[in-house]
């Protein structure tokens, strides 16, 4: 049996109607009891319902959020998370409100957003949270990522404009389909190098790692462990890289990949 198996949120774990199927609970609860450690790695937070999904697969274990720049023990609260830059910060806040674009700014735990309405509240119900705009002069801590979101049209605009020194995770959502979600983080933070990180604290080769993943913001994670799976409602850019691909997420391919890491 692998030692580590991280698990993607959107089109991993939660399906098109914003549910975790009970068989999937069901096989994480049994590979969890037999020893396996079991890791979040998701483009959302550490509240609300990414949090409870984290609670519910390892209470007390390491978690990626927003794409590698949050990484936290859920039970403790101690993080790994690296701060923003705060220079690059000021500047994207500026361009956010230059060109009237939602642009959400994230500590371990909090958010701030530039552009209240309908798109920051649809995202809020989306993470479980209640809806409540804090303007990013307001927002304390440290922060950790920014993230533009946008109509899905607008993706190749965002994407193509300069974000010297940063890394960029576009990625969409089941249940937000029209909506783009561009994660940005400092220059060499992904899902890989926060998977990497949570391998050594307890101790394993990356040979012992497996991750599951639907979306291109995947990519670094699969690259990054010994054992990368693909959902069936994958891109292509990640079915390519994966050793297996198992099926869609609204069919529990999640099932047939815990059931995989459990005989490795």
């Amino acid at each position: 049996m692998l030692g580590l198996m991280a698990i993607d949120v959107d089109g991993t774990l939660v399906g098109t109607a914003n549910v975790v199927r009970e068989d999937v609970w069901a096989a994480l609860a049994q590979a969890r009891a037999q020893g396996m450690r079991l890791a979040i790695c998701s483009g959302r937070p550490a509240v609300g319902n990414a949090l409870e999904y984290a609670r519910k697969l390892d209470a007390d274990g390491w978690h990626v959020f927003q794409n590698g720049a949050s990484v936290v023990k859920v039970d403790t609260g101690e993080s790994l998370s690296e701060p923003f830059p705060a220079q690059k910060l000021q500047a994207l806040i500026e361009h956010a409100r230059h060109t009237d674009r939602l642009l959400e700014i994230y500590t371990d735990t909090e958010y701030a957003i530039t552009k209240p309405g309908e798109l920051a509240e649809r995202h809020a119900a989306l993470l479980g949270l209640p809806y409540r705009p804090i303007r990013p002069e307001d927002l304390s801590g440290t922060v950790v990522r920014v993230q533009w979101v946008a109509p899905i049209e607008d993706t190749a605009q965002i994407t193509g404009e300069p974000h010297e020194g940063l890394e960029l995770h576009p990625a969409g959502s089941p249940v937000m389909r029209d909506t783009i979600f561009v994660s940005v983080t400092k220059a060499g933070v992904d899902k890989g190098s926060a998977i990497r990180r949570v391998a050594e604290k307890y101790g394993l080769g990356m040979n012992r790692v497996m991750a599951v993943g639907d979306g291109s913001n995947d990519l670094h994670l699969l690259r990054a462990v010994g054992h990368p799976v693909a959902m069936g409602n994958a891109e292509d850019v990640l079915k390519a890289v994966a050793e297996t691909v198992v099926g869609h997420v609204d069919e529990g391919g999640l099932v047939e990949a815990v059931q995989l890491a459990q005989t490795l």
